[in-house]
């Protein structure tokens, strides 16, 4: 029988029931800090897009400023497979994990891992360990696949990587390692990441600007010694810096910023926010 990864914010993050969901998807494409428009998805390979970068917070807070990089990627093209890259929060597992066997589900269906892939990055970087436990609990990559499952139904398949281990050694040979496995497939790489944390409105604007602008340079030394310079909370930096050394391995040419957002921009409650960041990474 076929291992399943079960939801675990199903309810939380996002809604549980499947129209529910749509309709929650549908409305962070419409919403006043969304695109402000349905995407219209190309079906053929991705002709530009490399990769992305996403937000993680629950649906009602980041779901419209991810919704922009989620359009970019629609209206570029259909990726085989998606290479997910997520901070792990949780502290269990491996430093470096996949999975590679079985499905992830939620309440819009089945994705399949993509079992091939997988072990190809994983004889490549020989720093990822395949173990299911750092993905029990672990909402960064999970919140992702509802938005990809809007778009493409369950006709793709993912990649998961979940880092503990965010140093940016570790962070670059993952890069290095999915560059040589994504060039050679139709696939795309979604970095997901919030920005900074729990900080008043301008204090969060000012240091995520700095961080964001050393990520549009596609500069990862800039951007790790920004975020340490500055004490920027960004939680999923491993991830971002693995994409940016992935997408200029592939040979991107920009790296742009399509929306920025804080969960005081959603509820008005300035005093303590999360900022959220959409950029598409494109050749």
């Amino acid at each position: 029988m076929a291992k399943v990864r079960q939801p675990c914010q199903a309810g939380a993050f996002y809604e549980g029931n499947p129209r529910s969901l749509q309709q929650q998807i549908k409305e962070c494409f419409l919403n006043r800090l969304g695109p402000g428009r349905l995407p219209e998805v190309v079906e053929t390979p991705p002709k530009k897009t490399i990769g992305v970068l996403c937000p993680h917070a629950g649906y009602m807070f980041s779901g419209p400023v991810a919704a922009h990089s989620y359009l970019e990627l629609a209206e570029d093209g259909k990726p085989d497979t998606v290479f997910l890259f997520g901070p792990n929060h949780t502290g269990i597992g491996s430093g470096l994990a996949s999975m590679n066997d079985g499905f992830w589900r939620t309440p819009l269906g089945d994705v399949e891992i993509d079992r091939a892939a997988c072990d190809q990055l994983v004889a490549e970087a020989k720093i990822i360990d395949v173990d299911d436990s750092a993905h029990t609990y672990e909402h960064s990559i999970e919140v992702q696949l509802p938005f990809l499952q809007y778009l493409y139904g369950s006709d793709f398949k993912i990649v998961p990587v979940c880092f503990l281990m965010q140093d940016l050694s570790s962070a670059t040979e993952v890069g290095q390692a999915a560059a040589k496995v994504v060039g050679k497939m139709n696939a795309v790489i979604v970095a997901s990441s919030d920005m900074t944390h729990y900080e008043p409105q301008q204090t969060a604007q000012k240091k995520d600007k700095k961080a964001l602008e050393a990520v549009e340079a596609l500069d990862e030394s800039r951007f790790y010694s920004t975020i340490e310079a500055n004490r920027i909370t960004t939680c999923g930096y491993g991830p971002i810096a693995a994409l940016i050394v992935a997408a200029k391995t592939l040979g991107a040419k920009e790296a742009k910023l399509l929306c920025y957002k804080t969960s005081g921009d959603v509820i008005g409650d300035y005093s303590s926010v999360v900022g959220y960041a959409a950029v598409g990474f494109t050749k």
